[in-house]
């Protein structure tokens, strides 16, 4: 049985409060993870989540964990149970999933990290709640209602928090982060392709300093 909420083994803080936004980051480039990892710490953003979609995300969840200690870095994508240890074995302090089926749920136990399991509907929050999670990522977020299903279950449901994650702007965060039942957003405009392209690491702490004046 899981438990609720995602708090962080070393520390009483819940994964939702740690910061506004929480970076989503595709790396292609295991040199670019430390110094992207490091400007958005010269933000203020010190939580990153490396999805696991590049053959490099291991190794820059790796190098992070050992070169940024003061990264809270976490894993995402993760959809089984392996993808939960190798993470775990990279280094990874908590796991992020865009589902979330009874045998993933099962493995994420089995690892122990704190997780944030995704889902789109009541159904998916209901599952999660009889397994005693209250903390979840609501995924793909603006395509299954947004604002609007976020308002509309917090009265069914009052006892989950979110995460909402996907097509989340700079401009739509405020709308998300003033409900009572959202703790903070996943987003990838904090880190830019082309920034991470052309080493602009100067852009991408702006880009974090900025999120301190969304809520």
């Amino acid at each position: 049985m899981s438990t609720a909420p995602a708090v962080l083994a070393d520390t009483t803080t819940s994964l939702l409060d740690v910061s506004p936004v929480i970076p989503v980051v595709v790396v292609q480039d295991v040199e670019s993870a430390v110094p992207l990892a490091r400007a958005l710490l010269d933000g203020g953003v010190g939580i990153i989540e490396v999805t696991l979609r590049s053959p490099a995300a291991l190794d820059a969840i790796r190098a992070i964990a050992a070169e940024v200690p003061d990264m809270l870095i976490g894993a995402g994508t993760v959809c089984s149970e392996q993808q939960a240890q190798d993470s775990a074995a990279a280094g990874a302090r908590f796991l992020v999933s865009p589902g979330s089926t009874d045998r993933l749920l099962d493995g994420l136990d089995r690892v122990g990290l704190p997780f944030l399991a995704g889902c789109a509907t009541p159904s998916d929050m209901m599952r999660l709640m009889e397994r005693g999670i209250t903390e979840a990522k609501l995924f793909p977020a603006t395509v299954v209602g947004g604002t609007a299903l976020l308002k509309a279950v917090s009265g069914p449901l009052p006892q989950l928090r979110f995460c909402p994650t996907g097509g989340i702007t700079p401009e739509s965060a405020p709308d998300f982060l003033a409900l009572p039942n959202v703790g903070c957003v996943g987003g990838t405009w904090l880190t830019p392709q082309t920034a991470v392209k052309d080493a602009d690491w100067q852009q991408i702490t702006a880009l974090a300093a900025a999120t301190r004046t969304l809520r």
